[in-house]
């Protein structure tokens, strides 16, 4: 089975919220998830990561650290998702999505997380423990 490979930017501004974009084709019902994609064969994870979130969100990032690798499937792929905690060091909410996938970018704090329809449900308890941590994940 092929192997598929992706990056998730984790973004946490001072005020504890998480940059996310609502996305989704012009027939599907839109969901949230953090700015991300499939990696391109002459790229590393984290060049993966920045360059998803200029496209997504018009920020310019800068890759911090890895936070975690998700291992799922998905007919035909094995898929390999890393949430790359990064830092905005330029740019402004500007989207210029290639896959034309993006209809907003919002900051979300953790008290409207789980009320939010979101890509991968999955990813919610993680994503709302990391918002209420006491660890150092403000890279704004």
């Amino acid at each position: 089975m092929e192997l598929w490979q992706g990056a998730s930017a984790v973004c946490v501004n001072d005020q504890r919220q998480l940059l996310m974009v609502k996305q989704g084709t012009p027939e599907e019902v839109k969901t949230w998830a953090l700015p991300g994609g499939g990696k391109n064969e002459d790229e590393t994870i984290e060049e993966c990561c920045v360059r998803e979130v200029w496209e997504e969100t018009g920020y310019i990032a800068r890759a911090i650290k890895e936070l975690h690798v998700k291992h799922t499937q998905m007919d035909p792929f094995r898929v390999q998702v890393h949430y790359i905690l990064i830092k905005i060091v330029g740019g402004k909410i500007n989207i210029q999505d290639p896959d034309d996938l993006i209809e907003r970018v919002e900051w979300i704090d953790v008290s409207t997380l789980r009320d939010l329809s979101l890509s991968y449900e999955e990813d919610c308890e993680g994503l709302v423990s990391l918002l209420k941590s006491g660890g150092d994940i403000v890279a704004e």
